[in-house]
């Protein structure tokens, strides 16, 4: 770790006044004390303590219990470019000296370390997708309002991008400033809905951008009189929001991808079916974590309220291009495409589930059968059946129940953090089915 004192100092001369030292709780939502920058030195040696049990889905440290001590990683300190007062650090949290099994980032940490004993670098491009409303006294309304105007859906449309420059145009300015390198953004198919294209970097270093990211895209939607919501489905009648994770092995001494055969366009190493074939294996537990709210699961249709198909991955299996299938395996790049992980995901159990579930079909030497190329919202359940592709959990429930019985999920999230992670969602679970809904009774009221 760099010299805390040379980092003061390199902060003090930008014009940082304030650090916080992160953590996020099971829904990604960052955590943190802030400090002044004369005391970087004592927070970098672990002097800020948490109760880590009054947050959302960390385990259940009580009031008379011991704190937990964050450590900030100063090599990944980012000053944040829409207010240079203030500077962040990802954060680990340690327990009696030790990591905390609960903390989101530690899990991720876990299984990078199990990807580089096996002499691979993990690296991981994130596809944000997310929307960008007003609320008025007609509800919810997009960012721009003659998005509405123009149905079905307005993804790409160049007219609706520029529109709202006002929101593109600092995102891409502040994500370049920190040396993201967005090579495209546009305004995907829902009313208000935008995506940005950048380049990707190792599994740790991307966890820690997306949660500046998310901060960023509420901070310049605020500014607009706006909120950037990363609901997943926040609309029945249009697109859901997706993040679709895209994982690659390098090897960690010379930086090659070894998913690629011989650098040839479409074509994937063993290693990389291998690994392909682990994430299938464990497709209903990886469901629980890169899905992890009960709105989640209104995204995962093929077409629903909408005008139009949602391009919505449903089965449990791999293709080319084929976008209605949990994997895809492009033919433009050599990675492996989740696409199952939607913009609710916490970014640091999401990689570190699909990590482990890839490593695991590495170790097995899983084999993932032949690509499912076909239109899969086209046939019929008994094509489906023989071409053997299986359809996805159907809400968090089922989801949750793959979850409690995989043992990779288990050695991912650790005993502890995998009984906390079960027992939330269960309660989220049993808080919705238990909720009365507007199409419940505009449906049953009158009609019974």
């Amino acid at each position: 770790m760099r010299d805390v004192k040379a980092v003061q100092q390199e902060l003090r001369d930008q014009g940082v006044k304030y650090v916080f030292g992160f953590y996020v709780d099971v829904h990604g939502v960052p955590k943190s004390k802030c400090v002044p920058l004369e005391s970087l030195p004592s927070m970098a040696s672990g002097s800020e303590l948490y109760t880590v049990g009054a947050m959302e889905g960390m385990g259940e440290l009580g009031p008379h219990e011991d704190e937990c001590e964050g450590r900030p990683d100063l090599d990944r300190l980012i000053v944040l470019p829409w207010d240079g007062r203030f500077a962040v650090a990802p954060t680990e949290l340690h327990l009696h000296g030790r990591p905390y099994e609960q903390d989101s980032r530690n899990a991720l940490v876990r299984q990078v370390a199990a990807a580089r004993e096996l002499g691979f670098t993990a690296n991981v491009g994130i596809e944000p997708e997310f929307y960008v409303i007003r609320e008025t006294a007609d509800g919810w309304k997009p960012l721009v309002a003659s998005d509405a105007d123009n149905g079905p859906t307005r993804g790409y449309d160049l007219e609706a991008t520029l529109l709202a420059e006002p929101f593109l145009g600092p995102m891409v300015e502040y994500m370049n400033q920190l040396g993201w390198g967005v090579y495209s953004f546009d305004h995907e198919g829902g009313d208000g809905q935008y995506e940005f294209n950048f380049d990707y970097a190792d599994a740790l270093t991307m966890a820690d951008r997306m949660v500046v990211f998310r901060l960023m895209a509420k901070h310049v939607a605020r500014e607009l009189g706006c909120i950037a919501t990363f609901m997943p489905k926040p609309f029945q009648d249009d697109f859901g929001s997706a993040a679709h994770i895209n994982v690659s092995l390098a090897d960690a001494i010379s930086g090659a991808n070894l998913f690629a055969e011989n650098d040839e366009p479409g074509r994937y190493s063993d290693l990389a079916r291998h690994f392909t074939a682990g994430v299938l294996a464990h497709a209903g537990a990886i469901s629980a974590v890169v899905s992890p709210t009960v709105n989640s699961y209104k995204r995962f249709t093929s077409k629903g309220f909408m005008e139009e198909i949602s391009w919505a991955p449903v089965y449990q299996a791999y293709g080319e291009n084929n976008r209605t299938l949990m994997c895809r395996l492009p033919v433009n790049r050599h990675c492996i495409e989740v696409r199952t992980a939607d913009s609710a995901v916490n970014y640091y159990l999401g990689m570190a589930m699909v990590l482990g579930a890839g490593l695991d079909g590495i170790r097995r030497e899983l084999d993932p059968g032949e690509p499912l190329n076909q239109d899969t919202y086209r046939l019929s359940a008994e094509e489906l059946e023989k071409l053997g592709a299986k359809s996805l959990p159907s809400s968090l429930g089922a989801a949750l129940d793959a979850f409690e019985t995989d043992s990779v999920a288990a050695e991912v999230f650790g005993p502890e953090f995998h009984r906390t992670f079960l027992s939330y969602g269960r309660q989220e679970v049993h808080e919705y089915g238990a909720v009365v809904t507007d199409w419940e009774t505009r449906k049953y009221l009158r009609m019974i």
